[in-house]
């Protein structure tokens, strides 16, 4: 009898334990379900279609008054969309800007692949040339671009043939990475063993850098070293992007068949379809940087979500 009944009393404690243990466990399991539904996005939104008749969008970025910058790469130009919800042209001949992003000065950075370049657009719009080649060399292509929080400024080179150059063969030895350091007049390659880099992304304190390899179909992590350069190679998911951008939770958004979201460990959050076949890139913009910015070739969409962007506090 006095056996059953401590028998009984063992079987009582350790169920009652695994009933606490599960209480506690209660607020993760419902932060867990927040971050992997909808709660992401602000209830009841969908992409909107903000502006089409465009010929190609891409290189989404925002100033520090929450405008946004894209470019109309086949049209030559780059508009703005106001934090105020209103269209303009910001500059005509843009050198077939691709990715762009502002720097600490309010200069908009871009790839520029005309004559394959590096530029910064002064918000005057007045153009300097940061960068014209690569050891003598013609870069491929500067496709996107990330600028660190000191001023270091990495950018992707992969080679799409362009209508309007008048070669069809790079002159580099193969698609790569660099990083222009803050006041320096060349480039140094951190990347070099990628099929064909593309969407890049920097986390906000400057520690990690994510780089798509677009071909392979994978998306790497790097931490950042003090001098610029790159090491701890990680596979972050076996994806590949074209331009990403990063919310204030650390989430990673990719772009190409609609966005899918990744948690910081890599893990699909939700994938947003839009109407267009393709999405080029992303990036969070508005007064409250709550706007999820979308160029998806002809048309750009906004996305309304419960966290933000993270260049600009």
């Amino acid at each position: 009898m006095r056996k059953t009944t401590m028998l009984s009393f063992v079987r009582h404690m350790l169920i009652s334990l695994i009933f606490a243990a599960f209480l506690l466990l209660i607020p993760n399991i419902q932060l867990f379900a927040k971050i992997k539904g909808k709660d992401l996005i602000t209830k009841g939104s969908k992409p909107e279609k903000l502006a089409g008749g465009f010929l190609f969008t891409e290189g989404p970025t925002c100033d520090s008054k929450g405008n946004i910058f894209f470019t109309d790469q086949d049209n030559d130009r780059i508009m703005e969309w106001s934090s105020d919800n209103k269209l303009s042209l910001f500059i005509q001949k843009s050198g077939r800007a691709n990715g762009t992003q502002f720097d600490n000065n309010g200069n908009l950075i871009t790839c520029s692949d005309e004559k394959n370049e590096l530029w910064s657009i002064a918000p005057d719009g007045k153009i300097k040339v940061l960068i014209k080649d690569f050891e003598g060399k013609r870069l491929n292509g500067p496709n996107d671009v990330w600028v660190a929080p000191n001023g270091g400024i990495y950018l992707t080179d992969p080679f799409y043939k362009r209508s309007w150059w008048d070669h069809d063969k790079r002159e580099q030895d193969g698609e790569h990475v660099y990083f222009l350091a803050p006041g320096a007049t060349k480039l140094i390659r951190v990347v070099s063993d990628f099929q064909q880099p593309n969407g890049i992304i920097g986390t906000p304190d400057g520690k990690y850098l994510y780089v798509s390899d677009i071909r392979a179909k994978k998306i790497w992590r790097y931490s950042i070293c003090k001098d610029g350069t790159l090491n701890g190679k990680k596979l972050f998911t076996k994806q590949g992007s074209d331009g990403m951008t990063i919310d204030n939770e650390g989430n990673i958004y990719t772009t190409g068949n609609g966005v899918t979201i990744f948690d910081p460990k890599g893990r699909i959050i939700i994938k947003i379809p839009t109407e267009e076949s393709w999405t080029t890139n992303v990036c969070f913009g508005g007064k409250d940087r709550n706007l999820l910015f979308i160029t998806a070739v002809k048309s750009v969409y906004g996305l309304k979500m419960n966290v933000k962007g993270t260049r600009y506090k």
